[in-house]
C-alpha cells in the first residue's frame, strides 16, 4: 500500500576521491564525509540532532568529533553494508515522524586496507572457520561465484553478460570525478582478465577502498525550505532471509533468491509505482554475478532474462536504462552501498554533468547485505 512520504534527503558528502590506501583512519574518513553532507544540507552540525551508528566508530565519538552538540536520537541499524547504508533511512524515517529528531546523519565508511581487510570479515564467523575455510571455501570471491555457478546451472550464464556490466560500470566512473578506477576497460579486457573463482574474474570483483559516503535526512517539510531540491524517500524497506549471514551462501534453499524480492515489493508498495517506472538504478555490486541477480529480483527484468536485457550495453552510458551511473562498487569505489545513495541523490538534482541521465525523476538504490537487502526509492519533490 503507497504511503505518503514524509522525509527526504537534503544533504550528502563523501570524503574525497576514493583511493585503494587513505592515509587517514577511518573515523577520520567518515567525521570528513559527515561534515560535507552537513554542509551540503545547508546546516551547521549543531542542528542535526539524529546520528546513526553505520560504521565509523561510536556515535558518541563521532558526533562529538563532527560538532554535533544536540544530538536526541541515536541508532544502530541491525543490519551491515548495503543493509545499513540504504536501510538505515527506515530507521530515520521512524526518528523523524516520532518527533524524536529533525535531521538525522547515516554515515558510512569502510578502510580495507591494512590488518582490517575485506577478508578478516567472515574469518570472525566460527562456522566459517571450523567447517569452511579449512576445505578451501572461504572468500568473498569464492562465495558469490558458488551464487554465479548457480545461476549459470539454471539459466546458462556467458562470461560477456557479466562483461557488459563491468564494462558498463568502468564506463561511468570515467564521467565521474573522484572514481578509484579510469583506466579504459573494453570487453576484451574484461574477457582476458585473470580468473579469481570460476566464473568470476578480477574485473567481476568490486575494488578495495577507503573511503566513506554519509547523508543528511530531514522531515519532507523541513526539506522544501532548506538549501537544495528536496530528494523525497519514497520508499524505504528492509528485508532478510529465513537464514543468517553465515549461512546465506551454504543453507540458503535456494541460492538465486535474495531478500532484494521481498524489499523492492515493499519499497514499490509504499511509492506507489513499480519497476517500469524507475528512471535509473544503483544496485549493489560487490560482484558482477550479485548484481545480475539482484537486478532480477528486483523486477527489472525477468529472471533469467538478465543477458538479453544487458546486451548492447543497456546499463551503459547511453543506454536505454542507466544502472550504476557513477561506476558502482566495481570502478568508483567499494563504500557498500553510501555511495550509491550519494550517486541517485545527485542524478535526481541534476547534477552529473556528461553522467547525468536525462529527465531523471525516479531512482532505485539497493543495497545488499547477504542475507538482508534494503531497497529505496528517491523521487523529485511532486
Amino acid at each position: 500500500m503507497s504511503r505518503k512520504p514524509t522525509i527526504a534527503i537534503t544533504g550528502i558528502g563523501d570524503s574525497g576521491p576514493y583511493q585503494r590506501v587513505d592515509d587517514r583512519s577511518l573515523f577520520e574518513l567518515v567525521v570528513e564525509s559527515s561534515r560535507r553532507a552537513i554542509a551540503d544540507a545547508g546546516l551547521k552540525p549543531s542542528d542535526v540532532d539524529g546520528i546513526l551508528g553505520g560504521s565509523g566508530g561510536p556515535t558518541d565519538e563521532l558526533a562529538a568529533a563532527i560538532g554535533i552538540t544536540n544530538r536526541r536520537f541515536s541508532a544502530s541499524p541491525n543490519a551491515s553494508a548495503g543493509g545499513a547504508s540504504v536501510g538505515g533511512a527506515q530507521l530515520a524515517q521512524l526518528a523523524i515522524d516520532a518527533g524524536l529528531a529533525r535531521h538525522v546523519l547515516n554515515p558510512y565508511g569502510i578502510k580495507l586496507s591494512g590488518a582490517n581487510n575485506a577478508y578478516s570479515f567472515h574469518a570472525r564467523d566460527p562456522h566459517k572457520a571450523d567447517l569452511e575455510m579449512p576445505v578451501g571455501f572461504y572468500g568473498q570471491p569464492v562465495y558469490f561465484a558458488l551464487w554465479a555457478q548457480a545461476y549459470k546451472a539454471k539459466y546458462g550464464l556467458k562470461e560477456e553478460t557479466l562483461g557488459e556490466i563491468a564494462v558498463a560500470c568502468r564506463k561511468w566512473a570515467q564521467l565521474t570525478p573522484g572514481s578509484q578506477a579510469t583506466v579504459d576497460l573494453s570487453m576484451d579486457d574484461y574477457l582476458a582478465s585473470p580468473m579469481i573463482s570460476t566464473p568470476l574474474k578480477v574485473r567481476d570483483c568490486c575494488l578495495n577502498t577507503d573511503g566513506s559516503a554519509s547523508y543528511v535526512m530531514s522531515s519532507l517539510d523541513d526539506a522544501r525550505n532548506m538549501r537544495n531540491k528536496p530528494i523525497v524517500v519514497a520508499g524505504i524497506a528492509l528485508s532478510a532471509m529465513p537464514v543468517t549471514l553465515g549461512e546465506v551462501f551454504t543453507q540458503n534453499e535456494d541460492l538465486l533468491e535474495t531478500a532484494a524480492r521481498k524489499s523492492a515489493a515493499l519499497a514499490y508498495a509504499q511509492a506507489g509505482i513499480s519497476s517500469k517506472d524507475l528512471d535509473f538504478a544503483e544496485i549493489y555490486d560487490c560482484f558482477t554475478a550479485s548484481f545480475l541477480i539482484q537486478m532480477e529480483d528486483l523486477g527489472i527484468c525477468g529472471h533469467g532474462e538478465g543477458a538479453d536485457f544487458l546486451k548492447g550495453g543497456t546499463m551503459a552510458p547511453g543506454g536505454s536504462f542507466p544502472m550504476n551511473t557513477h561506476g558502482g562498487h566495481l570502478s568508483n569505489g567499494y563504500v557498500p552501498g553510501a555511495n550509491h545513495v550519494v550517486e541517485a541523490v545527485r542524478q535526481l538534482r541534476g547534477e552529473r554533468g556528461a553522467a547525468q541521465v536525462t529527465n531523471a525523476e525516479i531512482g532505485l538504490v539497493a543495497g545488499l547485505a547477504g542475507n538482508e537487502h534494503a531497497t529505496m526509492i528517491l523521487t523529485v519533490d511532486r
